[in-house]
This record gives structure tokens, sequence and C-alpha cells, in this order.
């Protein structure tokens, strides 16, 4: 107790008067009056992953800036760059992160949390968070190949057998590929690249091994030769192995410089005075290895290219910490192709005549399977830890898929999670988290037909009492009265306050609470969290017509005490995904017409609050409320989402509106798309008051190219259903076939866009619908 009486305030104050600083208690009080009053200032996991980032972009801002001879990841090359668009001064900013091009693609097999990222040039980082290898091209007359200093490369994800992504380049005679993929099972996972080198004049291919990834510098302290020349091992721990040994490595130190510099130095020496070129040596006086005290070591295999004769390396990275001497057979790439197919058995497939929306769906179905080992990630990278937030829409993109097994085993961690008061906590002072656990559960249940497993039972009575005793008295005479403490929420959404987003979660979650304690035949639980629903959707009615009131028009910004501004993307969350609200709800579109007037930036939603940059996964939920009210500019929204994939088909959690790169967040969000996934399932069919809605999605644009159109077997709150549409002469052909499991067909209504709706007679499962081509 004698902690809690110790002056600190006033041995802090002391101290940073004494040296000069301005007060830091006082600061401190400062900034929490720009928020309301809440129990968790800021979540500590929050604040860890910002030092982090910070600390990193500090070390940054100490190797790079005056070290712009080295090459650098494709990032640098371009936010350092002052003719680029992409320049950011530098200034009085400490730290210098990635702001730009925070784009990557990550790569493994399904089932391992060991991924292996590659940037928009094809540097490939194998270890998370940690070095890189790249690849260049070095002719003896002429200008280098470089990936990360040309403008433009050729990059695309194929999953044919897995996932690879393949960067080719090009400079004058010289082309490189880089071909990388994760191969092996999941309990010994390889990184694979394969560089391909050709030049059409006398060259050498240079492999490098690289201190810094996607994000900046990754120390490399000690690199050493294998005794065989077949590799390396980087820091004592991590192993490259080379298919054939090379004519000649070099390594370089901080204070040396890049080792670039050093091989293109060697490579000119080796030139007699009349321009006729010797042989490498790969023996004499060969350094073995290298020690950097800073952390900046850098290491080359240099290969000679015969001129218009391509050369193939193999590289082999292993990514397993538990048997990393393992040696690699020619079996490790089917068993991940095995893994694959095995893990996409039971997909949803979609067949429609846009190419890239397909892929798209394609890509994102494989990413969400790739980030859920068991639990979910929101990234493969940055965002390689859990959220609850996240995990339920990234667990309802794999569900509506079909995936219900992997769902279910996630579902399964989540008690684990759970404090012993019942709340759901993955991060400190985010009161949503309960609401969105409750509701995916429910979500699982419904779709699958399955009752929630005994196991599950104390969690899911736990989460919804956590749920009413967090509620604020409603006897308050403040417009939050009965509503959720001030907090954190959705971290975008601004300060500390009193979010919508959190009371829609949490009327969402005990309205889940009963219908799971129905499954359990708990009448008085049931009955008691349907109360509380009740009530608290009572509550939340009168702040939200207070909240229009004091407007003067009829939206909901993001809390009672707000104007309307981006914070207001949250409160959609009443229209999707939780259908609290009525589809054509004045004041939900009331918002929804706010931002798409006030808050498009190159026709997608731009969100001012942290993210800065344009979220491909906000406005799929502008499309997604737009969809259920039946208006078409739902799929102009999808429309910009699907042109902001990078040519893997990925998208950042934020995107800069000018490179067109990420600025925000991780490179690769998989909850952006899990949202493409759900966009593409709910333009087919979706639930809607207890029936199902068919097509109503479906843009004209599809049906006038006169191809069949499919989707299904889809998983739905009333069973699996498959749909076609399909050319039938100067008519359309709707067919569905549904699989009922509660014997009972549900309501169906085909509201095909240009076409009349339509209440399907029980019994039906084919419409013919007359095309006209002034509709």
């Amino acid at each position: 107790m004698w902690l809690k009486w110790f002056p600190w305030r006033f041995l802090v104050r002391n101290a940073a008067h004494r040296r000069g600083f301005l007060d830091p208690v006082k600061v401190l009080s400062q900034l929490q009056n720009f928020a309301q009053p809440s129990e968790v200032a800021a979540p500590m996991e929050l604040l860890r992953s910002g030092v982090v980032l910070h600390a990193r972009g500090l070390i940054n801002s100490l190797a790079i800036q005056h070290n712009l001879d080295w090459i650098w990841p494709y990032w640098v090359e371009c936010q350092y760059n002052p003719r680029n668009e992409a320049f950011i001064p530098r200034a009085f900013s400490l730290t210098q992160i990635n702001l730009t091009h925070r784009n990557w693609t990550a790569l493994g097999v399904p089932d391992s949390s060991e991924f292996s990222i590659v940037d928009p040039r094809g540097l490939v980082t194998p270890c998370y968070d940690g070095w890189s290898l790249d690849a260049w091209i070095i002719p003896e007359k002429g200008s280098p190949l470089i990936p990360s200093r040309l403008a433009e490369v050729s990059q695309k994800l194929v999953m044919e057998k897995g996932l690879c992504v393949i960067t080719e380049s090009r400079l004058e005679q010289l082309s490189l590929q880089i071909k990388a993929q994760v191969i092996g099972s999941s309990e010994f996972p390889v990184c694979q690249i394969q560089v391909e080198g050709l030049a059409h004049q006398a060259a050498n291919l240079v492999i490098s091994l690289r201190p810094y990834n996607p994000e900046g510098v990754s120390f490399v302290h000690d690199i050493a030769l294998f005794e065989t020349r077949m590799g390396w091992k980087v820091n004592k721990k991590d192993f490259v192995r080379f298919n054939i040994p090379p004519e000649r490595y070099d390594f370089s130190y901080y204070y040396h410089g890049d080792v670039y510099s050093r091989v293109a130095a060697i490579l000119r020496a080796q030139r007699d005075d009349d321009g006729v070129p010797n042989p490498i040596n790969s023996t004499s006086e060969e350094q073995k290895e290298i020690w950097c005290r800073v952390g900046m070591a850098s290491a080359a295999a240099v290969y000679k290219l015969q001129e218009g004769h391509a050369r193939e390396i193999i590289i082999s990275v292993p990514l397993s910490k538990n048997k990393i001497e393992k040696e690699f057979h020619s079996d490790d790439q089917p068993a991940a192709q095995l893994a694959w197919e095995k893990s996409l058995r039971r997909e949803c497939s979609l067949q429609i005549p846009d190419e890239h929306f397909q892929f798209l769906y394609e890509a994102a179905i494989h990413t969400m399977v790739l980030h859920s080992p068991k639990e979910v990630y929101p990234g493969p990278y940055i965002y390689r830890r859990f959220w609850f937030r996240d995990a339920a829409f990234i667990l309802n993109g794999l569900l509506c898929v079909g995936l219900k097994d992997r769902v279910r085993r996630a579902l399964d961690c989540f008690r684990f999670r759970q404090t012993a008061q019942g709340y759901f906590l993955s991060q400190e002072g985010e009161w949503d988290s309960n609401g969105e656990a409750l509701w995916i559960i429910r979500q699982y249940c419904e779709m699958t037909g399955n009752v929630p497993p005994k196991e599950w039972k104390e969690s899911i009575q736990k989460a919804g009492k956590w749920i009413c005793k967090k509620r604020l008295s409603s006897d308050i005479k403040f417009e939050h009265a009965g509503l959720l403490p001030s907090g954190f929420s959705a971290e975008h959404l601004g300060p500390n306050d009193f979010y919508y987003w959190d009371d829609f979660w949490a009327v969402a979650g005990l309205k889940a609470a009963a219908f799971l304690c129905k499954a359990y035949k708990d009448n008085e639980s049931a009955s008691h969290f349907e109360n509380e629903a009740q009530e608290l959707s009572e509550c939340l009615e009168r702040s939200l017509q207070k909240s229009a009131e004091r407007l003067q028009r009829p939206a909901i910004p993001a809390s009672p005490y707000r104007r309307l501004d981006t914070g207001a993307i949250g409160s959609l969350a009443g229209s999707y995904p939780l259908r609290i609200s009525d589809a054509h709800d004045k004041r939900i579109l009331g918002t929804v017409d706010y931002l798409m007037k006030k808050c498009l930036v190159k026709g997608g939603f731009f969100h001012d609050m942290t993210h800065s940059g344009i979220n491909p996964y906000l406005t799929l939920h502008l499309a997604q409320v737009l969809l259920r009210a039946g208006d078409p500019r739902c799929f102009d929204l999808m429309t910009t989402v699907a042109n902001l994939a990078t040519s893997t088909g990925q998208w950042p959690e934020a995107i800069h509106p000018r490179t067109g790169g990420g600025c925000m967040g991780d490179g690769q969000h998989v909850w952006a798309a899990a949202e493409w996934v759900l966009m593409i399932r709910n333009c087919f069919v979706r639930e809607e008051d207890n029936r199902l809605i068919l097509c109503s999605g479906i843009p004209r644009i599809w049906i006038e190219k006169n191809q069949i159109i499919s989707f299904g077997p889809a998983p739905t709150s009333f069973g699996n259903i498959q749909i076609s549409i399909k050319p039938k002469g100067q008519n359309i052909l709707v067919e569905w076939q549904g699989q009922w499991p509660k014997a009972q067909e549900p309501a169906i209504d085909i509201q095909l866009p240009g076409f009349k709706a339509m209440r399907i007679v029980p019994g039906t499962n084919s419409l013919e619908l007359t095309y006209k081509a002034d509709k």
C-alpha cells in the first residue's frame, strides 16, 4: 500500500522541471480532457504495439536517411525520393515508418502460424518480423536490375497448388523472376524461393540477405557460411540453403556500407583494362562470416549468368523452430498442396462473368484459411494476434463459404480468453467484444443447425451477464443513460466515448445469449437475457432520438456527444451486420447519405480517424447497408474496392489516396478479405426478416454477358442453398436448390435488380423472368 501513497507525481514533476521538460503529469491530464472519462485510458496492448512500431521508426530514422546509397525496400525507395509522389518530408519527425506502401502478401500452409511475406517488388521476408532476401542482376555494362528501384514490375498470386507469388521485373536486356511459396507440412513449413535470371549480355545474378523487411530495419548481427558453401546461418538460429553453391560469397557490415556496393566494386575490378571480364574466383580469400555490432550485416551470393541463358537458383528457409535442421525432400510440395485441398474441400464456389471479382473472391478465401490456423489473425505481420472484433467478421466469412469445422475450432478457443467476470478480453477498454463473441457463436449455431456444445454453456452465460452488469444505470440524467460505459471501442472511432457501436453489439450479444440459452433449454436464463436486450434497446432508442434532435437531421453519430464525422461509420453496425435496424431505417440511411456525400475519396470511404486512408472494409460496410436498402450504388462501392486491391488480390487496412499503397495497419488485412466474401455472398443470398432474399446484388452488367452465374452451396440460417442464373433466350432463368434441415422451406423473395421483386410459392425451385433491355 505504501506505493499508492508514495509521492510519484511530485517526483516526476520535479525531475521534469529540473531537466527543462514539460510537466508530464499536466500534459497527460490535458490529453485526457479530449476524451470521456473511462476506466481504461487506452488499451495497454495498443500502447505496446505502438511503442514497438515507433521504436522501429526511430531505428529507421537513424539507419536510412544518411545511407541512401544502400538498396532499400520499395517503400523506402519511394518515400525518401523527393521526385516520387510518395515522398514525405522527415523534418521534426522522430520516427520514420512506412506510410505509403504498406503492402505485402502472406504465404504459408493451412494450420501453421508461420507466415512468410512478399512485398510489391518481390522482397521475401521468410520469418516473422525478420530479415529478408532480395535478388538483383548486375551487368558488366549498363544499369543494374534492382526491383525495388523500378517504377513497374509484374506481380501475381497463383493458387493452383497452394499460394505462390511470382514477381517479374525487366530492365533493357535483363529479366528477373522471383517465385516465392511455402511448402512442406504445417509442422515443418519451408519458405522456398525460386530465382531465375536472364541476361542478353555478360551479367551476374545476386541473391542478397537484407537487414530489413517491409516495416524497416530488422537487425542482423551474425551471418556465417556453411562449411559446404551451400548457404548461410543467420543470427545463429536461422538457415538459408541454396540448391547449388554460388561462384562467390560477399559480406559487409554497417560501417563498410551495403554489400551491394562491395559486390559492384568487385565485379568492376575483375575486368581487365581492355574490358574483357575475368572469371569469378570462388575460393581465393573467400570470407566465411561477418559480425556487425550495429545489426546491419548484409551478405550476397553471386552467380554468373551466361549470355542468353536463364539460370535458376532455389533457396530454402525452414520456418519451423522445433526441427530446423530438417532436410527438404521432393514430397514437400505435394504435402502443402494436399493441405490446401483438404482445407478448401467444402468451399462455396462462385461462377460469375467478371474475372477480377472471381479472382478476389478466391484469393480472399485463401487469405482467411491461411490466417485461421486455430485462432484467427487479422493480418500476417503486425496484426498477427487475436481480436474478438476482427474474429467475428472473419469467422462469419468462413462460415458463409461453408468452412464450418474451421469456425468451430476457432470458437472453441474463445472461452480460454474469458476472464472470471465473463469479459471476453482481447484488449482492455473495448466493450464490444462480448457482443461480438456471442453473436458469432449464434451465427455458427444457426447456420450449421448445431446445438452449442455443452462446454460452451458457462462461458455464454457469463458473457451475457457481464454485458448486463457493465451497463450504466438507466436513471442517470444523461444521453448515455443505460448504455455501456465510455471506452476505446473499435480503436478507429476516436478518443474514449460512449460509442453506439458498442451498444449495438451489446444488444445483438444479449439476443444471441437468449437464443443460445434456449438451445440449452435454459428458459429462465433465456428470458432474462431477452428482457435485458429489450431494456438496452429502449435506452439505445431514447439516446438515438436525442442525438437526431441535437443534429436536427435523421442520422446517428459515433456517440451521443459527437457531431457527424467519419466515426459515424461504426453506427451502421445496427444495419450491417446485425440487422437490428430496419433495412430502410431513416437514421441509418441518413448516416449513409452523410458519409457518401462528405467522406468518399476516389469512390471509397476515407476515414479521418487514425487510419487517414481509404478503407476497403469500411467501404464495404457502406455497400452492405445500401444493398439491404435496395440501392444500386452498392455495386459502385464494390467496384471501387475491387480496383483498390493489389495485383495479388489483397487489401491493406487503409490505402493512401495518392500512391494507392497501404498507409495504415497490416499490409494484408484479413478482415477486408472477409468483407469481400460476405459482400459477394449477400449479393446472391441474404437473410432478412425470417426469409431469404435471392440475387438482390447481381448487377445488370453480369446479366448482359449472357453467361451462367452461380453460387453455392451457401450456408444460411435456414440451410444450404445453391443458386444459378441462366440466360434463356430473351429471358432469365433463376434456379435454386435448398437443403432445409428443419423440413420447412423458408419464405424466399427474388429481388434481381431491374426486375419485379417476387415472393416464391413454396415448393418452387425456379423462376423465369422476362428480360427487358430498357430496364
